[in-house]
């Protein structure tokens, strides 16, 4: 049962795409187990550079199965505009597979999602406006609209009412917005219907039996650890779980059935939107590695906090995940500094601590303690095995194995598909 979960081990945009496309060809089934348009991914194949922000990143590799399991949230015109431009460029997207108990994210999700952020004023989250966290509130509230009820026109329609029935009365007595028609919204939602049916299928079901035949399967998360709903810097979080046991309720498998858990982490830290950055960067270096590592949201084209790599969120990482592995990526970026900062503890109040605190106030006046490693100038991208890696490159590689409490098993040395340096396999 080769079964891998694949997920980001900081706040998200790791290269996470760039992961899973390089095991895309190696593995028989790549899931999305939550999220939704919120998450996006970049996959660059040979000159060509795809930005993915629903679909699973497996879509890109012939013979292998993507499916978007019951965990994530699915908006159909972001699912079908992204289906279009992939089949424009050349992509069979024939074989995606869509569970029929996820959740859709409706146009009344959408609209207040974008209110009450507005509302929000200076205490915002920094949501992506997309409808994501509205849904998977409706989920929790058991109102939701499910793509299986896309099947069913009078079901629709008292759950599109019953959703309404609330929602209007927000949008209306609270923030003098017009009510939404029932009836409009059922329309557009099954002009989806026949589209959304030759992919849709009983997901739990497939990947349990593909499991049982040994077919291998990867678990593809979105965001990162420290978005998790549970586990994250709370509030200012996705609303899903993107750690390790979100993959077994949102693809409907069984913990006993994954075998191997992989941390993507990237050289440096960044985050986008609001929230706790301990070794946030506000000057020119800050700068130099958001401009020399284009760090800007695949999804929302924001640019990226970006700060020093932080070893504390990483050993957090590897324990609420159980990680096995980590896929160190962004190497390059660091290429051309002399010293390179690593947080390696938090001083609090006067106190040096090691691991995460639990308590957000103590997090959130968290400075970073920091050791200073020696760096390097020559170029890396050209690197086909860990021996060929500068001196200092190799050592603040095993710096931060050392210090995240799991193995480094792969290094991207450039954004290409094939600029990696793989030493341990993943399968």
């Amino acid at each position: 049962m080769p079964a891998l979960v694949l997920l980001g081990a900081q706040w998200g945009d790791e290269g996470k795409g760039k992961a899973t496309d390089l095991l895309g060809g190696s593995v028989d089934y790549v899931v999305r187990y939550q999220g939704g348009n919120n998450a996006g991914h970049t996959v660059v194949v040979g000159d060509q550079k795809y930005a993915l922000h629903l679909l699973p990143s497996g879509i890109l590799s012939p013979g292998c199965t993507p499916v978007i399991g019951n965990g994530v949230v699915v908006d159909p015109s972001v699912l079908f505009s992204e289906l279009s431009g992939l089949n424009e460029r050349g992509v069979d997207t024939s074989k995606l597979l869509i569970s029929g108990n996820a959740h859709i994210i409706t146009p009344y999700n959408v609209t207040v999602d974008k209110v009450t952020e507005r509302f929000l004023g200076k205490r915002k989250i920094g949501t992506t406006g997309r409808g994501i966290g509205p849904t998977y509130a409706d989920k929790i509230n058991r109102v939701g609209i499910r793509v299986q009820d896309l099947y069913d026109e009078s079901i629709l329609t008292q759950k599109v009412e019953a959703a309404l029935d609330v929602k209007n009365q927000m949008l209306t007595k609270l923030y003098n917005r017009r009510a939404i028609a029932t009836g409009q919204v059922v329309e557009e939602l099954l002009a989806y219907a026949d589209k959304l049916a030759p992919y849709v299928a009983d997901t739990v079901l497939l990947l349990n039996q593909a499991l049982d035949d040994d077919k291998v399967v990867l678990f593809e998360g979105g965001q990162g650890t420290l978005l998790d709903i549970d586990h994250g810097t709370y509030p200012f979080v996705t609303s899903s779980n993107p750690t390790a046991g979100g993959a077994c309720t949102g693809a409907g498998v069984g913990p006993t059935k994954i075998s191997r858990v992989i941390g993507i982490l990237k050289a440096y830290t960044t985050r986008v939107g609001a929230g706790p950055f301990p070794t946030e960067l506000f000057d020119e270096d800050g700068e130099a590695l958001r401009r020399i590592g284009g760090e800007r949201g695949v999804t929302t084209g924001r640019d990226r906090r970006c700060g020093w790599f932080d070893a504390v969120i990483a050993r957090y990482a590897t324990r609420v995940n159980g990680l096995t592995d980590f896929f160190l990526t962004k190497l390059d970026v660091l290429t051309g500094w002399e010293q390179i900062p690593v947080c390696v503890a938090y001083e609090i109040d006067g106190k040096r601590v090691e691991e995460l605190p639990y308590s957000q106030t103590d997090f959130h006046h968290a400075k970073p303690v920091y050791e200073t490693l020696p760096g390097w100038s020559e170029d890396i991208t050209k690197a086909k095995s860990f021996s060929d890696l500068p001196k200092n490159a190799q050592a603040y590689v095993k710096a931060l194995e050392e210090m995240s409490g799991a193995p480094i098993s792969a290094i991207g040395v450039g954004p290409g598909r094939d600029e990696t340096i793989e030493i341990n396999s993943f399968l």
